[in-house]
């Protein structure tokens, strides 16, 4: 049921998965990034764990370290980035209707992901 995934910017593991929310722990490689999207079936909350995180939400750029969280409203768009010479890391909480990947919707992606 738990799933440990790479991705070009790090990797996630699959902590929780139910039909009312899924939750993540996201590791994001020093100086990667995420795309910068947004989802129509869910919202989401950060809490970084490790590290200290830049977040871009609707064009506006913030910073979260261990302890701290943001929430990522429904259609808003957002971005984690690890700006730092250091791992970091966070819990991702997804509440809403969908959880697959296939609900995000990808406005810039480092890696030509559609």
């Amino acid at each position: 049921m738990f799933d440990f995934e790479e991705r070009p910017w790090g990797c996630f593991d699959i902590l929780l998965h139910t039909p009312y929310c899924k939750v993540k722990e996201i590791t994001i490689d020093p100086g990667q990034k995420l795309s910068y999207q947004y989802h129509d079936r869910r919202e989401e909350n950060w809490t970084v764990t490790s590290g200290n995180l830049t977040i871009i939400l609707d064009d506006e750029k913030l910073f979260r370290s261990p302890g701290e969280s943001i929430t990522i409203p429904l259609g808003t768009k957002h971005r984690a980035w690890n700006e730092t010479e250091e791992p970091v890391s966070f819990i991702e909480v997804q509440t809403g209707t969908y959880f697959g990947e296939d609900d995000i919707v990808r406005i810039e992606d480092d890696y030509s992901r559609a």
